[in-house]
C-alpha cells in the first residue's frame, strides 16, 4: 500500500475509534519506508497526542505495572506511560512502535491492552486509535515471530515506498530540489534494500532526507560532502547523485525561468527533470502575494518543455503541493489547450 493510501486508512480508523468501530492496527515494512512517520502525520494533522511505546525497550512490568499490596488483595499500580483521558484528551494515538522486535514476553503483556483496550482496571480512553508497527521477517532488523494471538488482533497492511507520494512530502519538508529531481530521474534510487547484504548505509525514503541534509551542511567542503551522501545513502547512490549534480550548473535560474525572461528549456531529460524540481520549489517558497505571477510563468514554462511528461508533471506537483485547482490562473487555458494538442492524434 502506498503512503498516501495508508494515510487515508488511519485517519479512517482513528475517525472510527470515536464511533466504537476501531480495530487496532499493523503496519508491515521494510526500515526507512516511513511507517512511524505515517502515524506521527497523523496526529500532527488532527492535532492530537501521540503517546509512542517502543515496546523493544520495555520490560513486562513496565507495561503491566508493578503488584503492590492493598490490605489482604494485590493491586498494579498502572504506568503513567499509558494514556489517561484527564491527562491527554478524550482523543489521541496509542502508538505501537517497533513491536516486531520487542521481547515475547512483552508482547504477550499487551495483548489484553490491543484487544480489550485494557490491562487490568485499566482502560484505554475510547477516543483513542491504537496503531503499531513493525520489520517484516527478512529485514535483517532484531526481531521476534509475531504470535498467532498476537497478530489476530490487528489488522494488516504492508506499506511500500512511492516516488510520487515521497516527492509530495519533500517538496513541503524543503528537501534539496535536486534529490527530489534526481530521484525523478532515477526511480530505482529512492529504495535499495537488499536483507542479504550487510550494509550500513543505503538508499530509503528516510536515509534520502538525510543527504538533503548533507547537501546544506557540506556542500562547499567537496571531501566532505561525498563522504556525507554516501553516509546517508551508501556509495553508489551517493556517487550516482554526485555525476548528476555536476550537470545541474546548467539549468538557468527559476525565478529568470518564471518571469518570462529565460525562454529556453534544455532538451537532456536529467535537466529538465531538475529544472521542473527547481521552479515547483521556488514557487513553494514565495510569499501568497507573489505566487499568482509565478504560477502564469510556471504554466508558460510547462508549456515548452521538450518533454511533454515533464511538463505536465509539473503541473501536477504544483497543483497538488498548493491543493487548489490551477484553474483560476488564466495561463492554465493556454496550457491545457496547448497539452490537447500535443496529446491528441498527430499532435507534436
Amino acid at each position: 500500500m502506498r503512503p498516501s493510501a495508508c494515510l487515508t486508512l488511519l485517519e479512517r480508523e482513528f475517525a472510527a475509534a470515536g464511533a466504537g468501530r476501531h480495530v487496532p492496527v499493523m503496519l508491515w515494512g521494510p526500515p526507512g519506508v516511513g511507517k512511524s512517520s505515517l502515524v506521527a502525520a497523523l496526529a500532527r494533522d488532527r492535532g492530537v497526542p501521540l503517546v509512542d511505546l517502543r515496546l523493544a525497550q520495555m520490560e513486562p512490568t513496565d507495561l503491566r505495572g508493578i503488584p503492590f499490596r492493598s490490605g489482604e488483595a494485590v493491586e498494579w499500580a498502572v504506568p503513567s506511560l499509558l494514556p489517561r483521558a484527564e491527562r491527554d484528551g478524550g482523543a489521541g494515538i496509542l502508538f505501537l512502535d517497533e513491536i516486531t522486535s520487542a521481547l515475547p514476553t512483552v508482547t504477550a503483556a499487551a495483548y489484553q491492552l490491543i484487544l480489550d483496550r485494557r490491562l487490568g482496571e485499566y482502560r484505554v480512553p475510547a477516543g483513542w486509535a491504537i496503531f503499531a508497527a513493525g520489520n517484516r521477517l527478512g529485514d535483517r532488523g532484531v526481531m521476534f515471530h509475531m504470535p498467532a494471538p498476537l497478530a489476530n488482533r490487528f489488522t494488516h497492511y504492508e506499506v511500500e515506498p512511492d516516488l510520487e507520494d515521497w516527492a509530495a512530502w519533500a517538496f513541503v519538508a524543503g528537501l534539496d530540489a535536486r534529490v527530489i529531481a534526481f530521484l525523478r530521474f532515477r526511480p530505482d534510487q529512492l529504495f535499495v534494500f537488499d536483507p542479504d547484504r550487510q550494509l550500513f548505509a543505503y538508499p530509503t525514503p528516510r536515509s534520502w532526507s538525510y543527504a538533503s541534509d548533507a547537501l546544506a551542511k557540506f556542500g562547499d567542503v567537496p571531501e566532505l560532502l561525498h563522504e556525507g551522501l554516501a553516509a546517508a545513502v551508501g556509495e553508489p547512490a551517493a556517487l550516482a547523485l554526485a555525476a548528476w549534480m555536476r550537470h545541474v550548473d546548467q539549468l538557468p535560474a527559476p525565478e529568470e525561468v518564471l518571469a518570462g525572461r529565460c525562454t529556453h528549456i534544455p532538451a537532456p531529460i536529467d535537466l529538465q527533470y531538475a529544472l521542473a524540481g527547481a521552479l515547483v520549489q521556488h514557487v513553494l517558497r514565495l510569499p501568497e502575494t507573489a505566487r499568482a505571477a509565478a504560477l502564469a510563468g510556471l504554466l508558460e514554462a510547462a508549456r515548452r518543455f521538450p518533454s511533454r511528461e515533464i511538463g505536465l508533471m509539473l503541473v501536477a506537483d504544483m497543483q497538488r503541493l498548493l491543493d487548489r485547482p490551477l484553474f483560476g490562473v488564466p495561463a492554465f487555458r493556454d496550457w491545457a489547450v496547448d497539452l490537447g494538442g500535443a496529446l491528441a492524434p498527430g499532435g507534436r
